[in-house]
């Protein structure tokens, strides 16, 4: 995190930063990626300006649920399987088919698909292709013990893992 410094007696601003935002502790956006990038691959539209910052977008779209549609989207973003993404939403394939595309899917599944969509987004930033970073996704990864990322989805302490190793990537840390 980085605070901004705090404006001195004879500065208006301090570098670029106006007077009015001192004081206020920022988050790298790779923390949690562009707003734009996850719903994307959700292929959502969300108006982002109507929101006080991108915690609260989230929280929005969580608590009013992603259309089923979305989980399509997702699945061929991401290449996962049904079977695998029933697996991540422990429930059953059968269930997410039973679901039609305009139906909302709870605030849990929701939440999970836009972590999701978080790390492939920050993934495809981070290797610069989605097919690259979905190859890794598959790949058998010494750094977690010899498995497979995508095995790790199904939590969300998992995917922080999994963001936390595509950071690290990003700023060639490899271990």
């Amino acid at each position: 995190m980085r605070v901004k410094k705090r404006k001195s007696a004879n500065d208006d601003t301090v570098g670029h930063v106006p007077a009015a935002s001192y004081n206020v502790v920022e988050e790298p956006l790779a923390a949690y990626g562009s707003s734009e990038g996850p719903f994307k691959m959700l292929n959502v539209v969300k108006d982002s300006e109507a929101y006080p910052n991108q915690k609260a977008l989230y929280l929005s779209v969580i608590r009013g649920g992603l259309p089923r549609q979305s989980l399509d989207f997702l699945l061929e973003k991401t290449g996962l399987s049904l079977l695998e993404m029933a697996h991540i939403l422990d429930t059953t394939d059968r269930t997410l088919r039973r679901h039609e595309g305009h139906v909302l899917l709870s605030r849990e599944h929701s939440e999970r698909l836009l972590e999701i969509a978080q790390l492939y987004s920050f993934g495809e930033q981070v290797f610069g292709s989605l097919d690259v970073f979905r190859q890794w996704m598959s790949a058998q990864i010494p750094a977690l013990g010899g498995q497979q990322p995508k095995s790790f989805l199904d939590t969300s302490l998992g995917i922080n893992i999994i963001m936390a190793e595509v950071g690290r990537i990003e700023h060639g840390v490899f271990a």
